[in-house]
């Protein structure tokens, strides 16, 4: 509780980090790691057909460099901007998550974000050197051999970063023992990476169907090849990716099971789970058959047809990271650190003490009857704001409005009765950390929002202030008035 808060009350701190990683994570999984291997498997087909079709060899070859001309745009650009986007709203958000898993994986990180750098640059070499590479043989397949390297580097980022997702979610044996190589081989490690690497390679074939909408005629001989070989890629790597993801799930810890249905169609919507994991899979399904209807009649299926797959696999790989970020709640790290950035260990002290007299940017330090609701709002600021807004998404105001009749009023009793068993009703939501005292402040402020909601402004807006310096400030506002 050392860092002040940054708080975003209109959308929310973890709908910003989701837009942001989501989004980074589409880019990635599909341009970088899957994207590169293919149109490099791509250039080598058309290289070897130099010989027995010069015409067709030529052809492919430029139709290959146009695709990997979107990728290159999107990576160099969306894509990189979106990786360090995830580093600014992560530390702005819950700079101690962060700062405990750099402690563990500071060496990992370190070599992640090298390879991240070199991967942008070896991206820019590998299609600004295409043209050139046809000018004989011999560049050519220099340059198909730096494209498998590549493939391989790309990767690499994937294999890092999927190792701390894993351990964010079961931390395993490094409770114990606290060794780099237990974090690293988190139960959910080798699962999650033999998940989502084939899923990678089939996004990415999904992808190069899409792009093929823009980039051939209909009747084109090369353009009906490439659906073909495109397909066959998507049909390869679906089914090991289905396996993976089998895999992946049985190691999911027990416990977080109970939250699926939430994470699925969100608390609204629990009831929908089943629906809604019929239209995923009937969604994946669809893909299937047109990848293979597009291999044995690519002439036959209709271009806007491939809309569908690449829709298809987006929505499904969203869903993987809002189901893979929901269930580890009430944690942020599996069993260590709560969604609220505190840490387990310290709750015993919390509650006996309280969370403001340990909270350096807390503008209250001891509870009175005149700062009482104050208190109420920093306790919201450290124990519920880092899922909850007072007037956007997932406002809290809301959530209690809805627990009294209609037209009735949200009474303190109210809050103050529910908030210390929210976590027994609730698996994803952490417990109450203050103490009787901070319960009593938070519920008064609770009320007053409710009558009277207000937007609440972060650091980022409001400022810093410590409690003597708040104290100084109204008295000099008193006095002003």
């Amino acid at each position: 509780m050392e860092f002040p808060f940054f708080h975003l009350d209109f959308m929310g701190n973890r709908m910003l980090i989701a837009v942001i990683a989501i989004l980074h994570v589409l880019i990635n999984h599909t341009l970088a790691v899957g994207f590169i291997p293919l149109m490099t498997l791509m250039e080598y087909f058309g290289y070897r057909k130099r010989k027995t079709d010069p015409d067709f060899s030529q052809k492919w070859d430029k139709l290959t460099y146009k695709m990997m001309f979107v990728a290159f745009v999107i990576t160099t650009s969306l894509g990189a901007m979106t990786g360090v986007g995830i580093w600014l709203s992560a530390s702005l958000i819950n700079p101690y998550s962060i700062g405990s898993l750099i402690r563990v994986f500071y060496g990992a990180w370190f070599t992640e974000w090298i390879i991240f750098v070199l991967e942008v640059v070896f991206i820019m070499y590998y299609f600004l050197q295409w043209k050139k590479s046809n000018e004989s043989p011999g560049a050519k397949i220099r340059h198909i051999r730096f494209g498998a390297f590549l493939s391989v580097f790309s990767w690499l980022t994937m294999a890092i970063i999927v190792a701390i997702l894993g351990f964010m979610m079961d931390t395993g044996s490094w409770d114990s023992d606290a060794t780099f190589l237990s974090g690293v081989l988190n139960p959910l490690y080798l699962p999650q990476l033999y998940f989502r690497t084939p899923l990678a390679m089939a996004m990415a074939g999904t992808f190069a169907l899409f792009l093929l909408i823009f980039f051939q005629k209909k009747d084109n001989e090369v353009h009906a090849k490439a659906k073909q070989y495109i397909s066959l890629w998507v049909l390869g790597w679906t089914p090991v990716a289905a396996a993976g993801a089998f895999a992946y799930y049985l190691q999911i810890p027990d416990a977080m099971f109970g939250n699926l249905p939430t994470a699925v169609g969100t608390m609204a919507f629990a009831s929908w789970y089943d629906t809604m994991l019929k239209i995923i899979i009937g969604a994946v399904a669809i893909s299937l058959l047109i990848a293979l209807l597009s291999v044995l009649v690519p002439k036959r299926i209709p271009r806007l047809t491939y809309f569908l797959p690449i829709i298809a696999m987006f929505i499904f790989l969203g869903y993987f990271e809002r189901i893979r970020e929901f269930i580890r709640k009430p944690y942020v790290i599996g069993e260590y650190m709560y969604a609220n950035t505190l840490r387990a260990e310290d709750y015993p002290l919390f509650k006996k003490e309280g969370l403001l007299k340990y909270a350096t940017y807390s503008t209250v330090r001891e509870i009175t009857p005149e700062n009482e609701v104050e208190a109420g709002k920093n306790v919201f600021m450290l124990a519920c704001s880092r899922c909850h807004t007072v007037s956007g998404i997932n406002s809290i105001a809301d959530k209690f409005q809805k627990m009294v009749p209609k037209g009735e009023p949200v009474t303190a009793k109210v809050v103050a009765d529910y908030i210390p068993n929210m976590h027994r009703v609730w698996y994803y939501m952490p417990e109450f950390p203050g103490n009787e005292e901070e319960l009593h402040a938070l519920s008064k402020w609770v009320v007053e929002v409710s009558k009277n909601p207000e937007y609440l402004e972060g650091a980022q807006s409001g400022g810093l202030f410590l409690s003597s310096e708040k104290n100084n400030v109204d008295q000099n506002l008193a006095e002003e008035k």
